[in-house]
């Protein structure tokens, strides 16, 4: 009787779920107010770090920028200055474990504690698997994935404390479907989805309601990350490359408006359901139709130019 019960309620709760979702999708959800908050950024110094940073200045937070480029971390907290907000800037390498726990102890030290973590530092080799050297994969999935292990535990025991914060993830499409020749960054987002997906259950499980998350999963960004990057031309001509401002944009609303889970453009959630449900060989055919299968070899050609200190930077 027991299990009818909660079978009933669940059923309940999966409808209502599913016509909130719905209703959001329609109409502008009330978005909530962070002046005040202190707010972190990673890889605030690249393009879509540095237009996320403006938009939470422009929001009212206080913002703690973190970037391994000193001076293009600089010249995104010089542009957020100029909208009157506190801007402490940090130097940090987020493929060493010591070198965020260090950082954080600085920030508690000398700003507070973190209310609003936005992990978007991100780097791809941009070297086939045979052909890449083992330490550029290993950084592409301490930065993409690891990172997030440590910036959690570095800064979510202070939001526990207070029942009080926001942990968003940068991740990808490519963390819900892959394509060729960037078995590393697929990898590396893979991982971020499900790490974020685990540490959300983790907080409902343990009733810490007053911590959001939300999981932002853009298509290709025209950032210059994935610079020659091309699907089936007719393809591309419905789904361009996302503009860096309409992705960070579409991303606030969805953090503001405390949704768990965005994947932007919307047609990416009718390809992340195609995944799950079609045979391996359907999806196959679908990817060599669209393109998607060898969409990232022209990149893979162009990425020596694009490479610094061996690795493709984050937008």
């Amino acid at each position: 009787m027991i299990l009818i019960v909660d079978l009933l309620l669940m059923i309940i709760d999966v409808t209502y779920s599913i016509l909130c979702a719905v209703v959001r999708t329609f109409l502008h959800p009330r978005l909530k107010s962070i002046d005040g908050e202190l707010c972190l950024i990673t890889g605030a110094g690249g393009v879509l770090g540095r237009l996320f940073v403006l938009e939470f200045a422009k929001e009212g937070a206080h913002l703690v920028l973190w970037d391994c480029d000193t001076a293009a971390n600089e010249r995104t907290a010089q542009l957020a200055r100029e909208l009157g907000v506190e801007v402490r800037t940090y130097t940090v390498d987020l493929s060493k474990r010591q070198s965020i726990y260090d950082a954080a102890e600085r920030v508690r030290a000398e700003v507070g504690d973190v209310s609003i973590l936005v992990n978007n530092a991100g780097v791809v080799a941009g070297r086939r698997l045979l052909e890449c050297p083992d330490e550029l994969l290993e950084r592409t999935l301490l930065v993409n994935c690891h990172a997030l292990f440590w910036m959690t535990k570095a800064f979510l025991p202070q939001m526990k404390a207070r029942n009080h914060g926001h942990i968003v993830t940068i991740a990808s499409a490519l963390g819900l479907f892959t394509t060729a020749c960037v078995e590393d960054y697929c990898a590396s987002k893979f991982g971020a989805v499900g790490f974020h997906e685990s540490l959300a259950h983790e907080l409902r499980a343990e009733n810490h309601d007053g911590i959001k998350t939300t999981l932002v999963c853009p298509y290709i960004v025209d950032t210059g990350m994935f610079s020659g990057c091309e699907i089936r031309k007719e393809i591309r001509n419905l789904i361009p490359p996302l503009e860096p401002l309409y992705t960070v944009q579409q991303s606030m609303k969805a953090i503001l408006g405390e949704q768990e889970m965005i994947c932007i453009p919307r047609i990416m959630y009718i390809v992340f359901i195609a995944r799950a449900l079609l045979p391996w060989e359907a999806n196959v055919v679908a990817y060599r139709f669209t393109g998607g299968d060898k969409c990232m070899m022209p990149f893979i050609k162009n990425a020596e130019t694009k490479t610094s200190g061996g690795h493709i930077q984050s937008s």
